[in-house]
């Protein structure tokens, strides 16, 4: 794990042209920034596509961080924002048929959804605090900085976005889980 004084310094160095330290620094987020990728995406190529520009992004602008504590969390902000712009270009293109046969299944399934599937269906702001809060285990503060918002905000983002995903667990007025 990477110690604050070696962030600090490879932060520097990265900042002076060091592709090393760059390479270093991101070493310690390449599997959380893929993981939030998948979540936002829902395949690996298009994950390792957010990645990837997510990378070369960062990289141009790594002299934009102002504090090494801070680096992980602009990381993700610029991985957020790559993916939801490439979720905005892929709505302008006609959908599959497969991922239209998906979304009809899931509307019309009378099984259970689980979690993931409850989340997908949040608007992209609710989706985006819910995983930061419960998937990152950000605080609220720490969300709010992220995105650029106030904590009051945040806060009911998240709580709008628990009570819709209730609605979404909800069936014939039970919580999945519950006993008759």
């Amino acid at each position: 794990m990477v110690k604050k004084l070696q962030v600090r310094s490879l932060l520097s160095d990265a900042k002076k042209g060091n592709n090393q330290a760059f390479i270093e620094l991101l070493q310690e987020e390449k599997v959380k920034l893929y993981k939030m990728a998948y979540i936002y995406m829902k395949n690996e190529n298009d994950a390792l596509d957010v990645v990837q520009e997510t990378i070369a992004r960062a990289y141009a602008n790594i002299h934009t961080v102002k504090e090494e504590q801070y680096f992980a969390t602009w990381l993700m902000r610029i991985l957020i924002n790559t993916a939801l712009e490439m979720l905005r270009k892929n709505q302008k293109i006609v959908p599959l048929l497969e991922q239209q046969l998906e979304q009809e299944q899931i509307s019309t399934n009378d099984e259970k959804l689980d979690l993931l599937q409850a989340i997908e269906q949040l608007e992209e702001k609710y989706k985006t605090v819910i995983l930061l809060r419960y998937y990152r285990d950000l605080q609220i503060k720490e969300i709010a900085d992220l995105l650029g918002c106030p904590e009051g905000t945040v806060k009911t983002n998240v709580h709008r976005g628990i009570q819709q995903l209730k609605k979404y667990l909800n069936k014939e007025g039970e919580l999945y889980g519950e006993q008759y």
